[in-house]
């Protein structure tokens, strides 16, 4: 949640203006003052970020797509890379001093050097190819990336410096999902699928040593892919993904021979696989504007590549370590968590003791130092900058001299494209969650005819509103791919504000237009938002602009791109002070302070005023809360580890009362004791009392331990 420092207006100032320049300066001046204020708040909006500002955070770390993370502590230091696919810059460098908090600092790779597929040229394109599974590491003074461009082999990236420069070698070996190791001048390169391989690398990274490509680990030992890659204690240890769990293997060599197991699996904090496009894989053929597309909704109960996985672990200069995974959350791609690591007989489990391969959604930040709350990109942009904000990624490599940053707008000059997924010098921006708004003004003033700009939602099926220029008049267009929709409107001004909404939890979205940038019209139907493997990234605003009709046109000017996060300020999701009823979201019952001194699955219907099913959250510091019933039978208080760990209503508070408040959004929660380490929950099946001896909740939220809160007016 980053913090505005808004500008105010001077009162004597605005005397001295109106007595020394006159009214024509004032109103200059009231202008300029105006700009100004909006753009120092809209630049520095609120995004989400983890850090809940009370000692805790609450994953994802970013509510956009961030897959395939691998992540490096130097010093007091944390950086963190992640894949980039076909948009560029690729490789982002970012960089904290806690784990929660992260800036981007750099790019890693500028734009990519290989094949007509990266230019969109030559009918080639490489969607869901490009660079991804990166490996970051730090020896002797120098950062290293590496990661593999899709059927065009394995490149390193080096710099002094993680915010750049970057320069770029580029191997032969199709070496993919690597991870690497530093140790006793050598260069140790773990890498493959399924059957893990290790190879060592030339000092020089001018290539491999020969003949040191061996098996380390065979097929059939539950090892997948995207490997991590540490020396632990005089172990080695290597992390994968194998089908939804994250795995372990580890050995006192490193060529083996390798034990495994399980570290993470189940872990989907509630999130469901969504709407998905069917028939749509990497090596598919784009399909064209007019093809008809299917998509499903996948069942609620279905883990599939949902639960963390993909990912490492890091320790903190004081001991603790750390766990990061990515896990798939629906059409807002790939997201990044945070899991703290327990290690229990050698092995690093992500959770706590108690609950080992469970991770909680709200927990204690890392014990390092506490900076300042700060989101990791500058998302809005006036455009009257030298460069572009760094939350941009053009779609492939763009077109140099055909785009400009000019007078405070972002100019892109149209080049002829089939439709929306062939236009070159599209720019993008990710797709923000649960809910994010992109609006940006458009002047299609130098378009010539056949030209076509606007603002669309980058995915497959997709969606756009723009202004197409036919002849001498400008004509506002809506496209929908899935419904094969096309709307029209008569325009009488070549400028026009365009929206797009897009709520990420339930996969769908709204395009919207405006003719004065106050008033907004929705335009044609909601837009269903899936996940698909052609792209293999999450849904993405974009900024477009081409010509229909096989030429160079004109161009088209976008101005003041904003992006405002609807839910980004979770401040009210936690209500302290105040008195709530707890609904459990499996039986639709509300939690019972039962005067029998238990916690009782209750009504299935609200009545004001009943105090037998009302709790104060009382502030008990640093995340943690206690809840007191208010028809004075006690506090919520768990009395045991095993058994049923029986949640009471016992008179005197004691540390058994204490939770840490799970944060599950739009007025949902989970009640993890800090006892137990567990949930409380219910098995809404038998009808028993409430326990707090549950690991989780499945990804339907509907096995007992999410409830949803109201508040009590009090």
């Amino acid at each position: 949640m980053a913090n505005s420092k808004p500008m105010y207006l001077n009162p004597k100032a605005v005397l001295h203006w109106l007595i020394g320049f006159g009214t024509q300066h004032l109103l200059r001046i009231y202008i300029s003052t105006f700009f100004g204020l909006f753009w120092s708040l809209t630049l520095n909006a609120q995004s989400w970020t983890a850090d809940n500002g009370n000692g805790t955070y609450t994953n994802p770390l970013f509510y956009d797509e961030f897959s395939d993370p691998d992540l490096i502590r130097v010093g007091d230091d944390f950086y963190l890379t992640g894949t980039t696919m076909h948009s560029v810059p690729g490789l982002p460098v970012l960089h904290s001093k806690d784990l929660v908090n992260w800036k981007v600092i750099s790019y890693a790779m500028d734009r990519f050097q290989q094949g007509a597929e990266f230019n969109l040229q030559d009918g080639k394109e490489a969607y869901g190819q490009g660079i991804w599974a990166p490996c970051i590491r730090y020896h002797d003074g120098v950062f290293y990336i590496f990661s593999n461009i899709n059927k065009h082999g394995l490149q390193i990236f080096t710099a002094s410096n993680p915010a750049g420069p970057w320069k770029q070698h580029q191997l032969k070996a199709h070496i993919y999902d690597l991870s690497v190791l530093f140790e006793n001048g050598k260069i140790y390169i773990v890498y493959g699928v399924g059957e893990i391989k290790l190879i060592e690398l030339k000092a020089d990274l001018s290539g491999f040593v020969e003949g040191s490509d061996r098996v380390i680990i065979p097929r059939g030992n539950a090892m997948g892919e995207g490997n991590h890659l540490y020396k632990i204690n005089g172990k080695y240890y290597i992390t994968n993904a194998d089908n939804g769990r994250l795995q372990c293997a580890r050995a006192t060599n490193i060529k083996g021979p390798y034990e495994t197991t399980v570290v993470s699996a189940k872990e989907t904090m509630g999130t469901t696989l969504g709407w998905f496009t069917q028939d749509m894989w990497q090596d598919s053929a784009l399909p064209a504007a007019d093809a008809r597309l299917s998509m499903i909704r996948q069942s609620d109960q279905l883990l599939g590549s949902v639960p963390m996985h993909q990912g490492g672990i890091v320790d903190l200069p004081n001991g603790e370590w750390w766990g990061f995974s990515m896990m798939d959350f629906r059409a807002v791609g790939r997201t990044t968590f945070l899991s703290p690591v327990t290690w229990k007989e050698g092995w690093p489990f992500f959770g706590i003791e108690g609950n080992l391969g469970r991770s909680p959604r709200t927990w204690f930040k890392p014990n390092v130092a506490q900076p300042d709350r700060q989101a990791p990109y500058q998302r809005n942009d006036n455009f009257n900058a030298t460069q572009l904000a760094p939350a941009w990624q053009w779609n492939h490599n763009p077109v140099d001299g055909k785009w400009q940053l000019k007078g405070g707008s972002l100019r892109l000059h149209t080049l002829p494209a089939k439709d929306f997924l062939w236009a070159r010098n599209t720019l993008t921006q990710r797709g923000v969650g649960p809910e994010s708004e992109a609006t940006v003004e458009l002047n299609s003033q130098q378009l010539k005819d056949g030209d076509i700009a606007g603002l669309g939602l980058m995915n497959i099926p997709y969606a756009w509103i723009g202004i197409l220029r036919e002849g001498n008049r400008y004509l506002f267009r809506m496209f929908d791919q899935y419904q094969q929709k096309k709307i029209d409107k008569p325009l009488t001004s070549p400028r026009i504000f365009l929206r797009a909404f897009g709520n990420f939890d339930d996969d769908i979205a709204q395009l919207s237009y405006s003719l004065d940038g106050k008033n907004f019209e929705k335009v044609g139907d909601s837009i269903r938002l899936p996940y698909q493997l052609k792209t293999f990234q999450g849904t993405r605003y974009a900024l477009f602009a081409y010509n229909t009709k096989g030429t160079e046109g004109g161009y088209a000017q976008f101005k003041n791109f904003t992006l405002i996060e609807p839910l980004a300020d979770r401040t009210k999701n936690l209500p302290l002070g105040k008195v709530i009823t707890l609904t459990n979201l499996a039986d639709r019952r509300q939690a019972w302070a039962n005067p029998h001194g238990m916690l009782c699955p209750g009504r299935s219907f609200s009545q004001e005023n009943d105090v037998n099913y009302q709790f104060r959250v009382l502030d008990r510091g640093q995340g943690k809360v206690a809840l007191k019933a208010l028809n004075g039978t006690g506090y919520l208080t768990i009395t045991s580890m095993g058994l049923s760990a029986d949640v009471r209503l016992n008179r005197e508070e004691s540390p058994g009362s204490l939770f840490v408040w799970q944060d599950m959004l739009r007025g949902q929660c989970m009640l993890l004791s800090l006892k137990t380490n567990r949930f409380v929950g219910l098995d809404p099946k038998t009808g028993e009392l409430y326990g707090a001896d549950w690991p989780g909740t499945l990804p339907d939220r509907k096995d007992g331990t999410v409830f949803s809160w109201q508040l009590v007016e009090k």
